[in-house]
């Protein structure tokens, strides 16, 4: 095995290392110098930390107390892989006594909400370097999982209910992850949209709903951020386990879009040998969560035997290693932190961490410009969230620990997914900086002593957290522990109320007509305190817009019960649990919320400003297959600030799975008084429908109408209409 030793410069006898040649080409070199043990030992990786029960010990060469290991080999210059969860920067696995101090980004919705192209990349390179630093070269980021669900516990993780944005801003992310001579994942390839019953729950969908939905979202991933490797999912999709279906794995990943990269298995999704190697599955994880080791010796034995050919396992060998060749492991070897902070600079990263808050986070409500802040006011009563000390994170593998730990113990689950953990940023410290006006706190577990100190302000901040994390769903759409019952006490003791959401994803505001501003803040990161400060004060202008629709309540949904939830014996495991996304089919988000007729409470796109827009000018043409739109953004306001011009594309005739789909976006920066151009191409993709028959996108010939408008519910801006021929636009969008 190598402990992370630089390999040796490129010999006669080692002619894969010479890095003038292809990584095809050195990884077919190598492939054929390895031994078939040597070759199974790259397929099988482990989990890089005890279980408690101490079963199990963890490799000694893995890092300690993160995600997982996978050896290398010295004899041929072959590094081990360091593996490191996860999208929002270093996570340390629960079970750690001593947890890695790292840079927190802010959630991946957060993130989605900035619809800008660059933050994304920024963060992802951020977060790409401190794992470089801590000793990895492989990080388990890259989530991009569709919300079909709000309730869905891992939403913090993942890029909203649209296609495009999603797969746009988390491809930015993996890009910049990558950038570092990093291997990022795509994942959870593919439908694993709920946490209820995910390790065995069958998901329902046909190709064509499945290709316009979440496949095309993790397709523009993997174009956008050419991901070293993919994750298949825990779910079933239409019978198969995600890591043993040769639809998702074989045809449509390696096929139809001509992955190059390889497949790991997610922490316990594998289920089998011979027919996940089939299948496509070229790694199994984290040995050992699975119920058995399965690409260990019983995948060699399997190949001994003919079970699985001698032809398979080199494909699978060669596209990991290719994979290390192409993102420069080999070359660019990493080293295990011999220090806690290992040279990382805290300051520099948390400034980036702290503006991607910043543009993330979306102004809702607004009444009577009560924010942001007046220098007039007095006294500010701030309320709940623990907002004293620090700024809430999401739980599960993607968790992050805070610079100088928790400020809030015990509380949450003890064990995994928990404990619940907060950034060391206090948005009233924060503020006490910021404004001469004299701040108080009240914790909010007593409503009347809430609201009487409201009464006693001039103005009252309440923090309304929801925590939601990995492998649990949230029960509804609500703040939990009755914070909606202390919302609506300290609203009516004080009309000016401004909430600050730190949530998972969408909640319900039963209190929202009597309050007067509504910040939603999403997991604002390591200086997440900071962030809101200068949003509330106006430092900085809010500019997020949300990446999902907020709904009125469940019954909105496709499934207002979530399914599965109640099966929970064994026999019925594999026969009755089951989610039929065929309701919706591809009307995901806005889209069923078009095609239904239903009112949300926010909707996609949704964002307010300490100034005000005007869109206009939209012009459309003919681009190539696709069409290529411009229009101008005025900033008729009094603050610089920023705009985000949202182009959706319908055909005048109707025809597709909802009225309508967003086309493109624009985020444009314009000063008071002045005006911005905008260009926005619309992938052919986004003007077709899918047919499952030819594998191709067929546009339709006829009128295209095409909106500009600053939210999916918003009046349109202007519309224009493009008249396009019937084309067929092969898998890619060519």
């Amino acid at each position: 095995m190598m402990t992370g030793a630089a390999h040796a410069a490129p010999e006669t006898n080692r002619p894969w290392l010479d890095a003038a040649q292809s990584p095809d080409a050195r990884a077919d070199q190598l492939v054929k110098a390895m031994t078939l043990d040597e070759k199974i030992q790259t397929v099988f990786g482990y989990f890089s930390t005890d279980f408690e029960s101490k079963q199990y010990l963890a490799p000694k060469d893995g890092r300690k107390d993160s995600a997982g290991f996978v050896p290398g080999i010295e004899r041929l210059g072959l590094p081990s892989q360091w593996q490191a969860d996860a999208g929002m920067g270093v996570a340390t696995q629960a079970a750690s006594k001593n947890p890695v101090e790292r840079t927190s980004l802010p959630s991946g919705l957060s993130t989605t909400a900035t619809w800008d192209r660059k933050l994304a990349f920024a963060g992802g390179h951020m977060i790409g370097s401190e794992a470089r630093m801590s000793g990895f070269n492989i990080m388990l980021a890259g989530s991009v999982n569709l919300m079909r669900e709000p309730r869905n516990g891992r939403n913090f993780e993942y890029g909203g209910e649209d296609p495009l944005l999603a797969g746009v801003m988390v491809g930015e992310q993996i890009r910049g992850i990558q950038s570092n001579h990093m291997v990022s994942t795509l994942k959870h390839f593919a439908f694993n949209d709920q946490e209820t019953n995910r390790n065995h729950i069958n998901v329902k969908i046909e190709d064509a709903a499945g290709r316009m939905s979440d496949l095309l979202a993790l397709q523009i991933a993997m174009e956008v951020g050419d991901p070293g490797s993919v994750m298949c999912a825990y779910n079933r999709v239409n019978g198969p386990y995600a890591c043993e279906s040769d639809y998702l794995l074989n045809e449509v990943l390696k096929k139809d879009w001509g992955f190059k990269g390889y497949v790991m298995s997610d922490w316990g999704a594998t289920h089998s040998t011979i027919p996940a190697a089939m299948a496509g599955l070229d790694q199994q994880s984290g040995h050992p969560f699975d119920k058995s080791a399965y690409f260990n010796e019983a995948l060699k034995e399997a190949v001994v035997n003919g079970h699985v050919p001698q032809s398979r396992l080199d494909d699978m060998v060669k596209r990991i290693t290719r994979t290390m060749f192409a993102h420069g492991l080999t070359e660019h070897p990493v080293k295990a932190a011999t220090t806690k902070d290992a040279g990382i600079d805290f300051a520099a990263n948390g400034k980036i961490s702290q503006t991607g808050a910043e543009e993330g986070m979306v102004l809702l409500k607004n009444s009577r410009d009560i924010l942001p802040l007046a220098a007039t006011v007095r006294t500010i009563a701030i309320i709940g969230g623990h907002a004293n000390v620090g700024v809430m994170s999401g739980g599960g593998s993607a968790q992050v620990y805070p610079i100088g730990l928790s400020p809030v113990p015990n509380e949450g689950p003890q064990f995994f997914p928990g404990p619940m953990v907060y950034h060391r940023s206090s948005p009233m410290q924060e503020l006490a900086s910021r404004t001469k006006a004299k701040i108080s706190y009240a914790d909010g577990k007593d409503l009347k002593a809430a609201a009487k100190l409201a009464a006693a302000s001039d103005l009252v901040i309440v923090f309304g957290n929801q925590w939601t994390a990995e492998s649990i769903d949230a029960p509804d759409l609500n703040l939990p522990n009755k914070q909606d019952d202390l919302i609506a006490a300290v609203a009516k003791a004080n009309s000016k109320t401004v909430v600050v959401l730190q949530t998972g994803g969408p909640v319900v505001m039963p209190w929202l007509n009597n309050v007067a501003a509504v910040l939603e803040a999403w997991y604002p990161g390591t200086n997440g305190g900071a962030a809101i400060a200068r949003v509330l004060t106006g430092e900085v202008n809010p500019s997020g817009r949300l990446p999902a629709t907020f709904p009125a309540s469940v019954a909105q949904l496709p499934r207002p019960v979530i399914d599965g939830d109640a099966v929970t014996k064994d026999e019925d495991i594999l026969n009755k649990t089951t989610t039929n996304y065929n309701i919706e089919g591809a009307a995901v988000g806005y889209k069923w919320f078009d095609l239904k007729g239903h009112k949300p409470l926010f909707p996609f796109g949704y964002g307010l400003s300490y100034t005000t827009f005007a869109l206009s000018d939209l012009a459309a043409n003919k681009a190539g297959k696709g069409i290529e739109v411009t229009f101008s953004v005025k900033n008729t306001g009094k603050r610089d600030g920023k705009a985000v011009g949202q182009v959706y594309i319908a055909p005048a005739k109707g025809g597709w799975e909802a009225p309508k789909r967003l086309g493109g976006w624009d985020k444009v920066e314009v000063k008071a008084g002045e005006t911005g151009k905008a260009t926005v191409k619309v992938d052919p993709r986004l003007l077709a429908m899918y047919d499952s028959a030819s594998k191709t996108w067929k546009i339709a010939p006829g009128e295209y109408v095409v909106t500009l408008a600053d939210s999916a519910g918003a009046k349109p801006a202007a519309t224009v209409k493009v008249s396009l021929d019937a084309q067929t636009v092969d898998i890619h969008g060519k």
